[in-house]
């Protein structure tokens, strides 16, 4: 790949990954509720999600989809109903001191797992890859070293841009000190996880 090309393909990802959409959603809902790490957590699953969908899609592997529909369909739906239950969390959760903390957290794992199943559950992603990546390079000619590089670029892209987004609403919770401030900050965060879970769930 040309420098040209690497920064046109970082261009294009950059405008992509800032458009809002259920990863967006969950990212910024989790760090409301739980503050950066826990929303980082999410992002880093949905970045392996994206990664796994743009490697096959570079090796040719676009059958994936067709072959293994059910159970991505399945894998839709439960990342949609996963999404509507951390939303059911994080508004009934109860607060009940004065200083701004998190709803009852997740482990790591489980916010991983949140992020991961916000892509694996979209097949059409690896779709869109093998329409998206020949504008800027040849599939049937990439060496090792190219598709380090879309790899690297794809990360690094979609990690500043979440973290970006968690880390802007995570500093938004320092607004909230009552208890009350913060029931509305919930009730917020809560509502942004489950529309994004019904429209994962009810999305063609």
């Amino acid at each position: 790949m040309s420098l040209l090309n690497i920064f046109a393909f970082a261009g294009a990802m950059f405008l992509l990954a800032i458009t809002p959409g259920p990863g967006v959603f969950a990212t910024v809902s989790r760090a409301l509720a739980s503050g950066f790490s826990n929303a980082a957590f999410v992002v880093f699953g949905i970045i392996l999600g994206d990664l796994i969908f743009l490697l096959s899609a570079i090796f040719g592997l676009s059958a994936i989809a067709s072959i293994m529909g059910d159970f991505f369909i399945l894998v839709k739906y439960l990342g949609g109903i996963y999404l509507l239950f951390l939303g059911y969390k994080i508004l009934t959760s109860k607060e009940k001191q004065t200083d701004v903390k998190g709803v009852q957290e997740l482990s790591w794992k489980k916010n991983f797992i949140t992020g991961l199943l916000i892509t694996l559950s979209n097949p059409k992603v690896i779709l869109f890859y093998l329409g998206f990546l020949p504008t800027f390079v040849n599939l049937t000619t990439l060496s090792t070293l190219d598709i380090v590089i879309i790899s690297l670029v794809t990360a690094l892209v979609i990690a500043c841009v979440l973290l970006f987004y968690a880390y802007s609403a995570s500093g938004a919770r320092s607004l909230f000190k009552s208890k009350s401030a913060k029931r509305k900050m919930n009730i917020a965060a809560g509502s942004v996880m489950i529309t994004a879970g019904g429209a994962l769930i009810i999305k063609a």
